[in-house]
């Protein structure tokens, strides 16, 4: 039987070139999953009905979607049930080093770079924030100084990272993300769930890491993480999971096991709520849009 895998994408971005830009118009989306080292920021408009796939977030869009993917993330948009016929789409690709790690430690690029450590993950951004830098997106081309292209894509950058215009999209699991900008108890918790997901987890194990007792824990991560002791292993759960369903063809109920659910049919209901599909469904979309071998 053919392997299918995921499409390793080398953008047309030169040495010599800040980022490489591209504003098309078409009829339905073809390009299949993929992934590359360079960030990309997609703008998509008259889009309504068709399905965007950043790691092990599938979402159905709206007329407008603007996303930024960060290194090495699989993502996809897909036809579904759009029908509009005259999408358009606007790419823009740039290096990681395109600011480099000592600029985005500066006070003033603090925002950009949490944007930036977002992306790895994939973020989406609000229709409100959409509308504002809709334009400016769409006539960067019509920039004719290089310069002043370079700086009105950081600019953009700068407006797109304002804390509330965008919201992750694939769990920190699936994505391999590391955990950044919490505390160290925080990060000492999360290396333990990280590491000993497939097992039973207790509360007091992980209040006892943190030195503290478990109702002052539970109250202390909420507060730091916005989400429960609960929930955040769950997600870490479900993205071992769906990285499971995509790389393997493990049954199931393996999977279902191996990443620490006691039953199928609770691995199902959760799944289904946490993303809107089963996972069977969530294993056929990815195979469907993936490239054979």
């Amino acid at each position: 039987m053919a392997r299918t895998h995921i499409l390793s994408e080398i953008p047309p971005l030169s040495d010599k070139d800040c980022f490489y830009m591209i504003d098309r118009h078409k009829d339905r989306f073809t390009f299949p999953i993929h992934r590359h080292s360079e960030y990309e920021l997609n703008l998509v408009s008259n889009c309504k009905g068709a399905r965007r796939i950043v790691g092990d977030s599938i979402e159905v869009l709206g007329d407008f979607d603007l996303v930024l993917v960060g290194n090495n993330i699989e993502h996809a948009w897909e036809q579904h049930t759009c029908h509009t016929g005259n999408i358009r789409e606007v790419t823009i690709q740039f290096a990681p080093d395109l600011l480099s790690k000592t600029l985005l430690e500066k006070n003033q690029f603090e925002s950009i770079r949490k944007l930036l450590e977002a992306s790895y993950k994939g973020v989406v951004f609000t229709p409100e924030c959409i509308m504002k830098v809709y334009g400016r997106i769409i006539g960067i081309s019509d920039i004719e100084n290089g310069f002043y292209r370079v700086m009105e894509l950081i600019s953009i950058l700068y407006e797109l990272s304002a804390p509330g215009n965008y919201r992750s999209l694939a769990s920190s699991t699936f994505a391999n993300a590391k955990s950044v900008g919490h505390s160290r108890r925080v990060r000492m918790v999360h290396e333990y769930i990280n590491a000993n997901y497939r097992g039973e987890i207790r509360l007091s194990q992980l209040a006892d890491i943190a030195g503290m007792t478990p109702t002052a824990f539970s109250r202390f991560f909420k507060i730091r993480t916005g989400i429960s002791v609960s929930d955040y292993i769950i997600d870490v759960r479900l993205g071992h999971a769906t990285r499971s369903l995509v790389d393997s063809s493990s049954p199931i109920s393996e999977i279902c096991f191996e990443c620490g659910f006691n039953n199928v049919s609770n691995f199902n209901r959760i799944f289904r709520k946490k993303k809107g599909c089963s996972p069977k469904e969530f294993r056929e979309t990815y195979h469907q849009n993936k490239v054979l071998s």
